[in-house]
């Protein structure tokens, strides 16, 4: 099979984006980091790619909260051609900025009645969190999470809360197994026990933003699209753990989710 060809698509204060052109890279698929106003201007060059990422950062400045601008650019011009890529059966990835751009901009969760089903936003720490944290695989319904138990990787974001609309939509979410990736505690034991009860809440750090459920990670209907606000891609190498003189490893967590998306067309 061709090598995968791979879109990391970025746009003013995207930061992230050569990270992730990187790990894709590293996992053997062949990255381009495109500017938004290429889609914009000609939205058929997505169709050229097999995977599509919206990278970390601080897009458009987060002037109108994080990532509403870039949402808005896809939900009014980029709608089309983003139905039409998941269609085919493609895969999209957001991290972090991307997360929150694809929840704004209704790919990742479709609104209802034009309502949003779900939102990120502001940590209750009411500040920036940056840390590196402990994160637990739900299920097997997401391709980019596909083998993987446990994940330790850092966070970097001020509005990373995720909040789903209503208690109902939270359940559905839950059962349909679309929150896929959760804050744990180190030890890896699974949050999702009780659920329903104020004390499945785990405390801060360990859920660093205040997410309901602890989730740090949600995939669509089909598994194809995840958004999470971990950065995996801050963690390809052995030498970027924080104490990886002292606990020596073969390689970095996150290079697992991005060898993933390029197996799926293998």
């Amino acid at each position: 099979m061709p090598t995968p060809r791979i879109i990391v698509l970025r746009a003013p204060g995207s930061n992230c984006d050569q990270e992730a052109a990187f790990a894709f890279e590293t996992a053997g698929g062949k990255a381009e980091v495109v500017h938004l106003n290429r889609a914009l201007e000609n939205p058929k060059i997505l169709a050229a790619a097999q995977i599509l990422c919206i990278p970390g950062g601080f897009s458009y400045g987060d002037d109108m909260s994080a990532g509403r601008v870039f949402g808005n650019q896809i939900r009014h011009h980029l709608a089309g051609a983003m139905q039409d890529f998941k269609a085919a059966g493609k895969l999209i990835l957001g991290i972090c900025n991307g997360f929150q751009i694809l929840i704004k901009s209704g790919v990742l969760l479709p609104d209802r009645a034009d309502e949003p089903i779900a939102t990120l936003t502001n940590n209750d720490s009411g500040k920036f969190e940056c840390r590196w944290i402990n994160l637990a695989v739900e299920g097997s319904k997401c391709v980019f999470l596909q083998g993987i138990q446990q994940l330790y990787v850092p966070i970097a974001h001020a509005e990373g809360k995720f909040v789903a609309r209503d208690e109902a939509t939270l359940n559905a979410l839950e059962r349909n197994a679309q929150l896929c990736l959760r804050y744990c505690e180190e030890s890896g034991a699974n949050p999702k026990s009780e659920i329903r009860s104020p004390k499945s809440f785990l405390p801060y750090p360990i859920n660093p933003n205040g997410a309901q459920r602890n989730t740090a990670g949600v995939c669509d209907e089909t598994g194809r699209v995840l958004g999470l606000m971990p950065h995996p891609e801050r963690h390809i190498d052995p030498t970027q753990h924080p104490r990886w003189t002292r606990e020596k490893q073969e390689r970095g967590d996150g290079l697992a989710v991005f060898e993933n998306a390029v197996r799926f067309f293998g």
